[in-house]
């Protein structure tokens, strides 16, 4: 049995239902799970974009917000249009890409996502974040450090370029080896192909 590999941007509207439903789908299939922040901005820079698309083309954006709405109170999940989209989630992906390796990376994501597409908090913010670390009882002075040494700006960096070398071009994104699934609606499938392989 493969695992999933779940490729995620803090910005992304549709990595937000996924990533709080990603672990109960997984584990009702048995399947591990291998949580990947990477940053869009590059990989969207790529493709000749220098914004989302949702903010690029009108009819798009004004589809996926109410398309957020309907997700979300599907999966009985809160939800409110941030002011600000779509945020930058720099920092918030190097302190989780650190929390990974120490298992808390994914309660970490999933407080961000809280933090941005149900309060409305800046999550670029440095005292967004130190409350979100506070929360989860981390001590926020030495993740901070460790999270902004230039080795783990490095490794973020690398993980992102290696989304973009298995093939992804937006958030959130599944791999099982070199099959790529994209989108929150493809993730059962990218979880039975991994149980199957």
């Amino acid at each position: 049995m493969a695992a999933v590999e779940f490729w995620f941007e803090f910005a992304s509207t549709y990595s937000y239902p996924a990533a709080m439903r990603v672990e109960r789908v997984a584990a009702a299939a048995s399947v591990q799970v291998i949580w990947r922040p990477f940053l869009l901005g590059p990989v969207f820079g790529k493709q000749g974009l220098t914004d989302s698309p949702f903010n690029v083309y009108e009819q798009k954006g004004r589809y996926m917000w109410r398309d957020m709405a309907r997700i979300c109170e599907g999966d009985g999940l809160a939800f409110n249009k941030p002011s600000v989209f779509p945020q930058n989630g720099l920092k918030a992906a190097r302190i989780c890409l650190l929390g990974m390796d120490e298992g808390w990376g994914p309660a970490f994501a999933r407080a961000v996502y809280q933090a941005n597409f149900v309060e409305g908090a800046l999550v670029s913010d440095d005292g967004v974040i130190a409350d979100l670390l506070s929360t989860l009882k981390l001590d926020v002075a030495a993740i901070l450090e460790r999270a902004y040494a230039q080795d783990n700006k490095d490794r973020l960096k690398a993980q992102t370029e290696s989304a973009w070398e298995k093939g992804l071009f937006g958030a959130p994104s599944f791999t099982v080896g070199d099959e790529l699934f994209w989108g929150n609606d493809r993730m059962e499938t990218a979880v039975t192909w991994a149980a199957k392989s």
